[in-house]
């Protein structure tokens, strides 16, 4: 039954690595004796629809450091750490707001064309080195380092395999299709992606309760037994180790800055 069950993972993997690559590259491709610009390959060429760029912007911030990483301090501390989330939110509320129209007027793409034309060349070069290495070296390396570990748990990839294999596969049609062929496969992607959230969160809360007393019963045993993780807000003299890791000031400081 395991061998199966492992059978079952590995076919499940292969067609979705496949149908993700395939429908990347099939949209990347182009036109016959037709060059793609800067515009094609960094604005999809001003084609996508809003629920395009809706989907991509949710698919783009689901990831293993989500599914694995926030799981994890969601155990060790609690649901204060969907602070940062809720933050998140309420920043993009103000930057769509006061921003976003801003930008469209003055036809901004990125922040460093923002800040080249705000203040200096020299401050858009610093922001753009800046950022190249935060996600180089610590947004990139985590998520694909947690997603490795993932595949390493569930399908007995190496380690190190797991690592090359998504950086390598999620770059053949990143960098060959650009920004269009990003979109359209996060479409596909955040559906699996939210629809497997909700069943992993229903899986765990049944097993929690009990198999087969459902997600309710699961649900209402996590609340007896661990009440003090039930807090948006850690309280400094309760918790002071929650506290530290999350403390409410900074976390407003991080999101709107």
């Amino acid at each position: 039954m395991e061998s199966a069950f492992a059978t079952l993972d590995w076919i499940i993997f292969a067609v979705y690595a496949f149908v993700i690559l395939g429908m990347g590259l099939f949209i990347s491709r182009g036109k016959k004796g037709v060059e793609k610009t800067a515009q094609d390959y960094f604005l999809a060429n001003k084609s996508l629809t809003w629920w395009a760029i809706g989907a991509s912007l949710i698919a783009a911030n689901i990831s293993a450091e989500q599914f694995i990483g926030m799981s994890g301090s969601g155990y060790a501390l609690g649901i204060g750490i969907a602070c940062y989330e809720w933050i998140a939110a309420a920043s993009l509320i103000v930057i769509a707001k006061y921003f976003i129209p801003i930008f469209i007027e003055k036809k901004i793409y990125t922040m460093p064309q923002f800040l080249a034309e705000r203040y200096s060349r020299g401050v858009s070069t610093a922001f753009a080195i800046f950022w190249l290495l935060v996600y180089v070296f610590v947004n990139l390396t985590s998520v694909t380092y947690m997603g490795a570990l993932a595949m390493e748990t569930i399908l007995g990839i190496p380690l190190m395999y797991g690592i090359i294999g998504l950086a390598v596969f999620s770059g053949i049609y990143s960098i060959y299709g650009g920004l269009k062929a990003v979109a359209w496969t996060d479409v596909i992607q955040v559906f699996f992606l939210v629809v497997g959230g909700l069943v992993t969160t229903y899986v765990a809360l049944d097993a929690v309760g009990g198999v087969g007393s459902g997600p309710l019963k699961g649900f209402q045993t996590l609340f007896d037994g661990a009440r003090d993780h039930f807090h948006m807000i850690a309280e400094q003299d309760a918790r002071p180790d929650v506290f530290l890791d999350l403390p409410v000031w900074e976390l407003f400081l991080v999101e709107f800055g």
